[in-house]
């Protein structure tokens, strides 16, 4: 199976002015910025909260815990928010009721959380529309993995952050004081599920 395609700053310029043009320009920008800030697999935002993000006065947390429901895993992470990220998010607070912490943070057209599913489409219709054919629902969150390892982030904190199963973070370990090449790394942290029984570096 293809890889989702990474995107440079000018690709993810294209995209959000893309989402702007859109029916729901707010939402789907907010929605592009989690995936590539957040690194959140198209499941985990489909399932965000409003609570999860905004706190109890309406103002964005700077991290929160994606609960073992939410996550693809089934296993607690902390997800964390950069600078960029909270911005965004605070303007999309305004557009948004923040009253119930339970209500979805992205609604679908029918007012409550898209599916695992739709929100793929979602991101698959918004990338061939610019012409990104190799773009994905995962293409953010590879985005997110490869720009943490080139700024040195290590494999053991990078599985963390990616929300791996432990089992996954125990093989990933071993390589830890290893020196590979960035799309190494992104090729086997974020390989097909066909790949779990063994990583396949080729140093």
């Amino acid at each position: 199976m293809r890889q989702a395609q990474t995107l440079n700053e000018a690709q993810l310029r294209r995209v959000i002015h893309y989402c702007r043009s859109r029916r729901h320009p707010i939402r789907d920008e907010t929605i592009i910025l989690v995936s590539f800030y957040a690194g959140l697999r198209a499941k985990e935002i489909a399932a965000l909260t409003v609570g999860n993000i905004f706190d109890e006065d309406g103002a964005v947390r700077t991290q929160f815990i994606l609960s073992a429901q939410q996550s693809k895993g089934g296993q607690t992470r902390t997800v964390y928010l950069n600078q960029r990220l909270r911005k965004a998010l605070r303007e999309y607070g305004d557009y948004i009721r923040l009253a119930d912490p339970q209500r979805p943070l992205f609604a679908s057209q029918k007012g409550g959380h898209f599916s695992a599913n739709t929100m793929c489409q979602l991101f698959l219709d918004i990338y061939k529309a610019i012409g990104l054919k190799d773009a994905s629902s995962h293409s953010g969150r590879r985005t997110y993995i490869t720009r943490l390892a080139n700024k040195g982030v290590g494999v053991r904190l990078l599985a963390a952050l990616a929300g791996h199963s432990h089992e996954e973070l125990e093989t990933l370990q071993s390589y830890d004081k290893l020196e590979v090449k960035v799309e190494r790394l992104v090729r086997d942290v974020l390989v097909q599920k066909a790949l779990k029984n063994s990583f396949r570096y080729k140093l």
